[in-house]
């Protein structure tokens, strides 16, 4: 895998100005994603980078910059870029005014990177094109190395899939569903048996689900079962996620809600791998690739 892009452990940093693209998109400072942005700090000033600055965009209400500003004071960090009209529509000018005095691309953005966005896109192949190194930070090829033993690892694969942001999940389960043994649907996906209320799976589902994930050899996890959040309606996600948190197979789960949902139940350590990115994850085990890894591969 690694024959077709750099990592950070390739590139030589030492005296040079390195322009990380980091996920500052969170509702707390410890994650993942947080922790993902400093170990690249660390790893990049113990290799005697000269400059280091994280860019990131910020929709949440918490400001991760002001706590990484306290913690590496020496590290510019900008979480505006989706302020300039120029990210989203993946513009060539701003993706050479964000190059610009930057001689290293760090892409620590996992979750973004199914995007075609300036910083995850354009600008990595600006700085490319001209002559400077661009690669992954060490967590999002770690991502990468993970996912793929949902391919690579024999056995029976069960698909546990749910959650409200239904039409990429719904294209993902119907596309992928033969290589899946099972498709346990929760959530607002259609074909689902529900309670009447509409906010949990049944109880008859909830069986028949356990007893398919207690036979998996692999489960790979995108999606609640229903509105866990509310104590009434968390039958489903709850007895499902200590199923698949007590199963032997290798598990693996990905996106915000089920994050969240397996942390509330305190399974976190029981996964094998939680993914920072629950589209993206789905994107790079259905495509194979992400456009973030397509503007950095080596030509």
């Amino acid at each position: 895998m690694n024959s077709k892009f750099l990592t950070v452990n390739d590139i030589d940093v030492k005296g040079k100005n390195v322009l990380v693209r980091g996920d500052l998109d969170v509702d707390d400072g410890d994650n993942p994603r947080v922790d993902s942005v400093r170990q690249v700090i660390k790893r990049l000033s113990d290799e005697g980078a000269r400059k280091i600055k994280v860019i990131g965009h910020r929709e949440t209400h918490f400001d991760i910059c002001a706590q990484l500003r306290r913690e590496f004071p020496n590290v510019e960090f900008d979480d505006k870029l989706r302020e300039n009209s120029g990210e989203k529509t993946n513009d060539p000018e701003f993706a050479a005014a964000l190059a610009s005095d930057w001689d290293v691309y760090i892409n620590e953005a996992f979750a973004t990177s199914h995007r075609k966005h300036c910083s995850i896109d354009m600008l990595p192949r600006v700085m490319k094109a001209e002559g400077k190194a661009v690669g992954l930070g060490e967590r999002f090829f770690l991502e990468l190395l993970q996912l793929d033993k949902v391919w690579d690892r024999a056995g029976k694969r069960v698909l546990v899939i749910g959650g409200v942001k239904v039409d990429d999940k719904e294209k993902f389960a119907e596309e992928l569903k033969d290589k899946f043994v099972a498709v346990l649907k929760g959530g607002l996906l259609p074909g689902v048996d529900l309670r009447p209320d509409g906010l949990d799976i049944s109880d008859t589902a909830i069986e028949q689900y356990k007893a398919t994930i207690a036979e998996a050899e692999v489960i790979l996890a995108a999606g609640v079962m229903g509105k866990y959040e509310d104590p009434n309606c968390a039958k489903g996600t709850k007895e499902v996620l200590t199923a698949i948190a007590n199963s032997s197979a290798f598990k693996v789960a990905g996106g915000g809600d089920i994050e969240m949902a397996i942390s509330t139940y305190s399974l976190t350590d029981k996964f094998d791998w939680i993914s920072v990115g629950g589209g993206a994850m789905l994107v790079y085990l259905g495509s194979g690739s992400l456009v973030g890894l397509d503007a950095i591969s080596i030509d």
